[in-house]
């Protein structure tokens, strides 16, 4: 190893030593300076903690900084610029800094000068571009450093700038702005404008005429990728950002993707798709991106890789190390990164080592400050450490033997002796004035510790340890005391017990009456929390030097190895014993279908565990995708025998889905199931099942109407499911079949002209699928459809109800085939087509019609109806229903209490021209919230009505016309003298009587 030394720092320690060398608190960064800045000054700064204080000095491009011009000045340990100068001042700079225990160096920061110059003062051509072709124009940024520009383009004027869209997009990369088809609209002046963050300025170029050329038809042409993203090296955590922009016409869309690999969740696409930014970038986001421009026309691709690289970080880095002097150091300094880290060392600020550092029998020129440095190509970071080189006289004040220690009869003891000393002492002990040497009781530990084993009481006594050095020499002093061992004088005993019972290990044991004793339950090697395990493990307290524990209600997981331990601050003891829990088996595993067939599989598992109580029979369960329950298959052979460790599962149901499980059984019940097998299909198989309830009839005229029961899903047995009729006439010989494809269907119609009315026939039907047909179902009996009717109802006469009711009546024909009449109706203003229907039976002789319109024209027909139709219509009755009934309600002027009467009077009602005359007046009168009550008619303006005896009554008046009844007026009468707050109360002094109107 070679080492350089321009300076020595650093000493050894003798003594208690509060000092340290610097530790950084601040370092200087990298600046930028802009050449334009008024403010006159830079500064870089450096800050260190150490005790003594710090003393700094500034190294620009490995060469001292000359803090005695006036262009430097020191505040702290930062260093000031004045008038900083491009040519004298840009470079790289470092802060040192030292006291009497060494000196560090910081870390490099660069200090540079930003500027950004003015755009070329020369005017820039006009440019002429057809409209509906893609065009860019040239940004051009002047000279600049650094390199973030920001751009912009300015349209006519300033502040008026372009807005990015799907058709325009200006490159962050180079500035130029991109149209990806021209439009009129795009004439104008347009100025590129550049922004530099780092200096905070700002410069626009020359205006730049844009002129579109007319063309009477834009012709479309295919996307054209003009902006292009690079290979590029991104570093871990930083965000990344992609360009791609297309001409085109129409306008191309974009597309991104990450090449056979998903696209990183951070990534965002923004600028109507034109950009990619992926936010913290990750190593696993490294990988080829790739960008597509497509419109009808055409598509473009573009791919390029993105590298991701990773700044140095610490694996493993030095700290602050004391090292007795003559020892060995390995200091280990360990970093990761994209490309790998070197490694090199600085001692006191200067280059001392690269790679792994060992130092081998140190000496106090050892001492200082080392810096570890992890670069690569990305950066560098330090990890600062002093290096204390330790040399002193044993010594036991921080230390010392403790001053009594106790051990048990025949056990072992270590006694600890640790003094503080550098170089290591040697050592030696006494009992009493007997020095001690090593024997086969008792050894002398490398670290100082004095091991005696097999203790007896005559070991009892005073030790001394001595520590001696080349600097000095130290002894410490303690009491060994013996105690009597502790001993399991009664030890858990091994126990069988069923689920569900309890079980209580014993443990006993005895100990020094001096000494506090503990016992610590363990079940298989995991010690037993009775706080949290309180529900099966209890603790007997009742007996001294006792630790029973008591398992209530065990289970299979309770079954194991328990251990006793008796403790005591000096030795313990321990005892073990098995608890063995019977209960039903465990669930069996490796469970697999082989052999599939239509109605059967074949099935093989492993045993699982019985419990201690050997397997007597398996039952092998089943579930379909038809429910969720689990069901009990038939076996072959029927009893699986607990021996027996594979079965087949029959009578199951042929092309239908199935979960298999198999579940143990013993003495003691029924085990867990196994998990579930993987879902299989079972082999297809012609039907065996006949489709039920066969019959029909009815239906329109020349229709035979067949239906049946479908089968439902299980017993289908294969694909292609379908069902095939077959029907004749009664006496007929030979049976007509058609094909039914539809498996849920349970109808077929046949249709046939020549087809007589009300025609026997025998039907039948069966299912079939691509294994073959089932068997026909029984035979039924049916007849075709009826005629419809032939005759139509005579005497049809029509009754005006009101305005919006009539009654239509007629003479029923005389055909024995009619199952009901149909009433149709329509408006006058209506098309016939439009006509409302009404169905009543075959019983009825008329109808009413209600909801129509008042004072309208309509037109009526009756027809006899079956279910092969409806017969021919009888003539169109013309019909006017009434004028609407008034609409304007009677208006109450009072009610007036008159002995055991109320007189209740009201205005008479006008009818309106289009609204039936009055003809009187209906007064109903019931009990408050009740509809039902007495009804009066009228042709006066007044009633009396009697007074109640209890509660309230309610008087409604309406008006009546031969178009209906009119709107309602009501009025609350009482039987007490109260008056009701819905009246007010008029005195009319001439009648003498009090008045009420209703608001």
């Amino acid at each position: 190893m070679e080492f350089t030394w321009h300076r020595r720092y650093g000493h050894g320690v003798s003594e208690e030593d509060k000092g340290f060398g610097p530790i950084f608190e601040e370092q200087p960064i990298n600046t930028i300076y802009p050449e334009e800045s008024l403010e006159g000054k830079v500064s870089l700064n450096c800050r260190a903690r150490a005790s003594p204080f710090p003393v700094y000095k500034w190294r620009m491009n490995n060469g001292d900084v000359d803090l005695t011009s006036d262009r430097y000045s020191m505040v702290g340990g930062n260093l000031v610029i004045n008038n900083p100068d491009k040519q004298k001042d840009a470079g790289t700079y470092y802060c040192l800094a030292s006291n009497n225990y060494g000196m560090v160096r910081s870390t490099e920061a660069i200090l540079s000068f930003g500027y950004l110059d003015p755009f070329p003062p020369e005017e820039r051509p006009e440019v002429r571009v057809k409209e509906g072709k893609g065009m860019v124009l040239l940004c051009d940024p002047p000279y600049h450093f650094p390199d973030d520009l920001s751009y912009r383009w300015l349209l006519n004027e300033f502040p008026v700038f372009i807005t990015m869209d799907k058709r325009r997009f200006v490159s962050q990369t180079n500035g130029n702005l991109y149209i990806a088809n021209v439009e009129a609209s795009d004439k104008g002046n347009y100025s590129c404008f550049v922004s530099s963050p780092s200096i905070t300025k700002s410069v626009f170029s020359k205006f730049i005429p844009l002129i579109p050329i007319p063309e009477r038809t834009t012709k479309p042409y295919p996307a054209d990728i003009v902006v292009q993203f690079k290979d590029i090296y991104a570093l871990m955590g930083q965000n990344v950002t992609l360009e791609c922009f297309a001409l085109g016409n129409p306008v191309p869309d974009i597309r991104w993707r990450k090449v056979l690999e998903p696209m990183p969740s951070t990534a965002e696409i923004s600028t109507s798709g034109a950009v990619l930014k992926i936010f913290n970038i990750q190593l696993e986001d490294e990988g080829i991106y790739e960008c597509e421009a497509e419109n009808i026309r055409g598509k473009d691709k573009h791919q390029a890789r993105i590298y991701v690289q990773a700044f140095p970080e610490w694996v493993e880095h030095i700290n602050d190390t004391e090292v007795d002097i003559g020892s060995d150091l390995y200091w280990p300094c360990i970093a990761t990164g994209k490309p790998i880290p070197t490694i090199r060392w600085l001692k006191n600020g200067y280059a001392y080592h690269k790679g792994e550092l060992r130092l081998y029998d140190v000496t106090f020129e050892n001492a200082g400050m080392y810096q570890c440095i992890a670069e690569n190509t990305y950066g560098a970071i330090y990890a600062n450490a002093e290096l204390k080189i330790l040399a002193l006289a044993p010594t036991f004040e921080m230390n010392p033997m403790k001053k009594k220690i106790l051990a048990a009869k025949g056990g072992r003891v270590i006694i600890e002796c640790k003094p503080k000393a550098a170089p290591k002492p040697k050592f030696s002990w006494s009992k009493g004035t007997e020095w001690l040497v090593n024997s086969s009781r008792i050894l002398i530990w490398e670290d100082g510790s004095l091991e005696i084993n097999n203790i007896t009481r005559n070991d009892g006594g005073v030790y001394t340890c001595f520590a001696e050095n080349n600097r000095g020499k130290a002894n410490s002093t303690g009491t060994l005391v013996i105690t009597d061992p502790t001993r399991i004088i009664l030890a858990p005993i091994n126990a069988d017990i069923t689920v569900g019972e309890n079980a209580t290990m014993q443990c006993a044991a005895s100990f020094d009456p001096a000494l506090d004793l503990t016992f610590v339950w363990s079940f298989n090697g995991y010690v037993i929390d009775f706080n949290k395990e309180n529900i099966h493990y209890q603790r007997n307290f009742m007996l001294d030097a006792n630790g029973e524990l008591l398992i209530r209600n065990a289970q299979l997981k309770h079954a194991g190895r328990y251990t006793c331990t008796a403790q005591t601050i000096v030795d313990n003891s321990s005892a073990s014993a098995d608890l063995v829990v019977r209960g039903p088996p465990g669930p069996p595993g490796g469970l697999r279908i082989e052999d599939i067939r239509a109605t059967s599989v074949a099935l093989t598992w492993s045993r699982g565990s019985d419990n201690h109580s050997p397997i007597s029979k398996y039952t092998i369960q089943t579930r379909t995708i038809l429910s969720d329950d689990w069901k009990d298959a038939k076996t072959d052979p029927p009893i699986i025998e607990g021996n027996m460790e594979a079965a087949r599962a029959v009578d199951l149901i042929p092309w239908m889905e199935y979960e298999f499980r198999v579940v143990a059984t013993n003495t003691l019940g029924i085990g867990e199931p196994s998990l579930p097998s993987n879902r299989i299909k079972t082999d297809g198989a012609a039907p065996n099942v006949a489709p039920s309830d066969v019959g029909g009839g009815g239906g329109s005229n020349r229709e035979l109407t067949i239906t049946w029961a479908p089968l439902s899903r299980e017993y289908h047995y294969g694909n292609n499911f379908g069902y095939i009729v077959a029907f004749k006439p009664f006496d007929g010989e030979e049976w007509k079949k058609v094909t039914v494809t539809n498996p849920d269907t349970g109808r077929y119609v046949h249709k046939d002209e020549t087809m007589s009315p009300s025609t026997a026939f025998q039907v039948k039907v069966k299912a079939f699928n691509n294994k073959g047909d089932g068997p026909y179902s029984l035979i039924a009996v049916i007849n075709s459809a009826q005629d419809a009717p032939s005759e139509a109802p005579t005497e049809v006469g029509v009754k005006v109800l009101s305005s919006s009711e009539i009654s239509v009546h007629w003479k029923h024909v005389l055909e024995k085939i009619v199952e009901s009449y149909q009433i149709r109706y329509w408006a006058a203003h209506d098309k016939e087509a439009a006509a409302h229907r009404v169905q009543v039976t075959s019983q009825e002789y008329s109808a009413r019609l209600e909801n129509l319109l008042p004072d309208t024209q309509y037109f009526v027909e009756v027809g006899a109806c079956n279910s092969a139709g409806c017969g021919p219509p009888s003539d169109v009755i013309e019909t006017f229903t009434r004028k609407a009934p008034p609409s304007q309600p009677p208006r109450i002027i009072s009610s007036v209490r008159s002995g055991s009467r109320y007189i209740i009077t009201w205005d008479h009602v006008v009818a309106l021209s289009n609204e039936s005359t009055v003809t009187g007046y209906k007064v109903l009168y019931r009990p408050d919230g009740q509809h039902d009550g007495k009804l009066y008619s009228t042709h006066k303006h007044s009633i009396e009505v009697p007074i109640p005896r209890d509660g309230e009554y309610v008087v409604e008046v309406r008006a009546h016309s031969d178009g209906g009844d009119g709107v309602v007026s009501q009025v609350k009468i009482s039987g007490t003298s109260t008056l009701s707050s819905s009246f007010l109360g008029l005195l009319l002094p001439a009648l003498g009587i009090l008045v009420y109107l209703e608001f």
